[in-house]
């Protein structure tokens, strides 16, 4: 991310500052989601430590993408409330490239975190009688490493080009906060390599992941029609299910987001995309586990009944 000169100190993100009439609705609204992510996610994470009948492969994985969430929306939302609050909309470029890194790493780490919460259902669902021994602990902690350095990696990969651009001066991103998009738009010069770049990672981490995920979903679904109990059909579905809306949520947003022509897309609509995978996806995700999990609810009841018994 080349300065140009010796002035430059960081970066204005501008967030929705054409229209300041909606700069406070949007403050109660990503602070009210924000509470709710740090609320569920911690529950999540808590719940899946304190109760020995969560300490199983789902759940361990289910606590990764908790604590994933909960760094990825603290990478971005303080800095979207601070500079939604006030007149101030800067990001020093410490802070932004900081950000840039931290969001790509998490990003993509969900990617591949969603494929091997798939592949733990369809060990559970098409090889029961195995799934422990195939999901041991040691697979388990292997998968998760993967998972996290894989992220890394698409870090560093577009975060690397990223930092090769010439702004020119220039300073106002028309975002939310420090993405590979919004500083695609704002540099000057040929961004023919940087678009093909990014297009091609997420094409890699969005493809290939997805296809990978419904391909083990067609498998689980044969077998799950195969169960004699219609009591052990919903409860597979429902387990698979709470799995399949947050992959589409997740995808559905990245994809649009990232995948678009970085100069043709509607910019308010792309910051709008921005929020919703950056703030209410991760405030959705331990809903959906929470809701449609008897398990979860159980644990949850039963954390608050001896919570309730020490006051």
């Amino acid at each position: 991310m080349k300065r140009n000169n010796s002035s430059f100190k960081g970066f204005i993100l501008m967030g929705i500052s054409d229209h300041p009439q909606l700069e406070m609705i949007f403050f109660v609204i990503i602070l009210f989601c924000y509470l709710l992510t740090l609320v569920g996610n911690l529950t999540i994470i808590l719940i899946s430590r304190l109760d020995a009948r969560l300490h199983t492969p789902m759940y361990f994985f289910l606590s990764n993408l908790a604590s994933l969430d909960l760094a990825y929306t603290t990478s971005s939302v303080p800095q979207m409330l601070f500079n939604l609050w006030g007149p101030d909309k800067t990001i020093s470029y410490g802070g932004c490239i900081s950000q840039l890194y931290v969001f790509l790493w998490l990003g993509a780490n969900e990617c591949i975190l969603l494929v091997v919460m798939a592949f733990d259902r369809y060990v559970a669902v098409c090889r029961p009688l195995h799934y422990m021994s195939i999901m041991n602990p040691r697979v388990c902690w292997q998968l998760a490493t993967i998972a996290w350095l894989g992220g890394l990696g698409n870090s560093l990969t577009q975060s690397t080009f990223t930092l090769q651009l010439s702004f020119c001066g220039h300073q106002a991103v028309d975002s939310f906060l420090c993405e590979v998009p919004a500083l695609i738009k704002l540099a000057c010069g040929d961004t023919s390599l940087n678009e093909a770049v990014l297009n091609g990672v997420c094409a890699f981490f969005t493809a290939v992941p997805l296809s990978t995920i419904l391909i083990s979903y067609g498998y689980i679904v044969q077998a799950v029609l195969k169960i004699p109990s219609a009591e052990g059909r919903r409860k597979a579905f429902n387990t698979c299910g709470s799995h399949l809306i947050v992959v589409f949520l997740f995808y559905g947003s990245a994809i649009y987001a990232y995948l678009l022509p970085a100069k043709s897309s509607s910019q308010d609509r792309g910051k709008f995309i921005t929020l919703f995978y950056s703030v209410v996806t991760p405030m959705v995700n331990p809903l959906i586990y929470t809701l449609r999990n008897k398990e979860v609810k159980g644990a949850l009841r039963k954390l608050l009944g001896k919570w309730r018994e020490e006051q």
